[in-house]
């Protein structure tokens, strides 16, 4: 299954407690912070929501949720 690179690019200092939620359970922790997930639709959907503190891109292999 094709992999994607997630990047948190925006701080979540002012953003809903949901969006927030989110961000922790893609694992992203911090601004800056990358890691690499399946392209799945529900991994689709957290992306969707919160498309606005993070920057997608297709990963070249990696293990899931390692950082680059």
């Amino acid at each position: 299954m094709p992999r994607i690179k997630v990047t948190q690019i925006k701080s979540k200092i002012r953003c809903l407690e949901l969006h927030r939620r989110t961000l922790r359970a893609l694992g992203l922790r911090r601004m800056n912070h990358t890691v690499i997930h399946e392209d799945t639709p529900q991994i689709r959907g957290m992306l969707h929501q919160v498309h606005y503190l993070v920057r997608v891109e297709p990963a070249e292999g990696g293990a899931k949720g390692a950082k680059s």
